[in-house]
């Protein structure tokens, strides 16, 4: 509750549209994932990861497509490390394949895997980039899926083991670790609704895999504690305000029970040591789901962290399923498949406001809520620093016959957010720093390459980049500290 009301009831936050400078010792960075952009699924070694499989599915992403080649960072590092530099924002947050590491989850490393991301943080340092590792973006190893994946306890040892490899290889040199990416859409996404690989639908096994997926993040502290005791350690989740349509109590009930799934499933295990009582209630019905819990996990899962990496896009609003011909009425626009509906079986439908733009993936422009979901953090849950480890926009961009990019779109609502920052900052929310999701254009998910988040756009036949007007605007923005009046 805040201020004695469930969240739900809190205002949203107004955009104040002021120019202002940001904090001395804001850190500004990019961010990219290994499986959306490095290529080269079988170089040197690697073995094969969940994604590797999923994608090659008939009918798992569109039109067929596979990070196989995605932007052939893996032999374009140098060149891509230059565009780095170029850009002259201070970090890059990157993650580390684990199927690289070891091929199949257990056993020694493979040293060419490690010496792929040696040569990688030792580029960033040479460039006075400061490396931000991610342990896990979403690619575990295929033979580790197929023992139980994240349903099983024993993957949390394993990746305590991955996790101590690699900060014996790197702790030297990075000092900044985010644990897991999005933990929800590991869960949700890939044991729930079966959108993201390993292409599960089972809810039960989604609510286990969060809970194995929080307890790997405990341990993985755990270990780079003992192995870099000076290193900043941090989760990265994509929390959001959940708003109900209205009012009406069924429209409140189902705004709880998203908020409780997306938002404090994750949160409150992590601050407060305990799992939300009304969403252990609503899976109590689905095996193995959270019968999986053992004493003094909730321990090692809250033991505290350095900072909370926010990953943003968007708001949500949700009615009742009953409430959809009102929530019509009302104007809202119901889209179809309505993923939140089958989350967890949830009970609740998403419903968009037909007066607010949106980005090409659909989802709501509302810099706003950025600040509200960072207000509530800070008030709810902890002090400690904050990251947005993540935000961008996919717009329709395209080469002009003058072979510029001019993406207004994204430049707009990349400054609409950092507004949204300044706005938290001043709020007395301690905001260390942003990473722009992201610096290329990539392979997204389960959208193949049709989605165009990047500052620069990747030709995918050639290899070719050619940076966007909003890579100017950001390189512009970095070197200032400020935003432009």
């Amino acid at each position: 509750m805040v201020g004695g009301r469930y969240w739900e009831d809190a205002p949203i936050v107004a955009l104040q549209r002021g120019s202002g400078a940001f904090p001395d010792g804001f850190l500004w960075g990019t961010k990219t994932s290994a499986y959306q952009i490095e290529g080269s699924v079988d170089a040197d070694g690697r073995g094969p990861s969940i994604w590797d499989t999923f994608s090659h599915r008939t009918g798992a992403t569109r039109n067929g497509d596979t990070g196989d080649v995605a932007c052939d960072h893996y032999r374009r590092l140098d060149d891509d490390l230059d565009l780095l530099a170029r850009l002259g924002a201070g970090a890059y947050c990157f993650s580390i394949a684990w199927p690289r590491i070891q091929p199949t989850g257990t056993g020694p490393a493979n040293e060419s895997g490690l010496d792929f991301y040696r040569r990688l943080v030792d580029g960033l340092l040479r460039r006075s980039i400061v490396p931000v590792v991610t342990l896990y973006h979403w690619d575990l190893p295929q033979s580790l899926e197929d023992a139980g994946g994240w349903v099983s306890r024993d993957t949390v040892g394993r990746f305590a083991e991955y996790t101590r490899i690699v900060a014996e290889a790197l702790g030297d040199t990075v000092s900044t670790w985010i644990t897991l990416n999005e933990p929800w859409c590991s869960a949700w996404l890939g044991y729930a609704t079966g959108e993201h690989a390993p292409g599960i639908r089972d809810h039960g096994k989604a609510a286990a895999a969060t809970h194995h997926l929080l307890l790997a993040h405990g341990a993985a502290l755990q270990v780079l504690r003992a192995t870099t005791p000076s290193a900043q350690v941090g989760i990265g989740l994509n929390i959001q305000p959940i708003r109900p349509a209205s009012d009406h109590d069924d429209d409140r009930a189902a705004c709880r029970r998203v908020d409780g799934n997306l938002n404090r499933l994750y949160l409150d295990p992590l601050f407060k040591g305990r799992y939300p009582d009304d969403m252990l209630e609503h899976y109590s019905g689905h095996a193995p789901g959270f019968d999986v819990v053992a004493a003094g996990d909730l321990e090692t899962i809250s033991r505290p962290i350095d900072f909370l990496g926010v990953n943003f896009y968007s708001p949500t609003t949700v009615c009742a399923p009953t409430r959809r011909a009102e929530a019509q009425a009302a104007g809202f626009w119901i889209p179809e498949p309505d993923r939140r509906a089958r989350v967890g079986d949830l009970n609740a439908v998403q419903v968009l406001r037909p007066e607010v733009s949106r980005t090409q993936m659909g989802w709501e422009i509302e810099p706003g809520a950025l600040t509200e979901i960072m207000v509530r953090v800070h008030d709810e849950y902890a002090t400690l620093p904050l990251y947005v480890t993540e935000n961008g926009a996919a717009f329709d961009d395209y080469v002009g016959p003058d072979g510029e990019i001019r993406d207004a779109e994204r430049i707009g609502y990349l400054d609409g957010h950092l507004r949204a920052v300044l706005d938290a900052v001043g709020a007395g929310v301690d905001v260390r720093g942003y990473f722009v999701w992201s610096v290329l254009d990539n392979f997204e998910w389960a959208h193949g390459y049709s989605k165009r988040f990047g500052l620069t756009w990747v030709d995918f036949r050639s290899g070719e980049r050619i940076p966007k007007a909003s890579f100017a605007w950001y390189q512009r923005t970095v070197r200032d500290n400020a935003l432009e009046p």
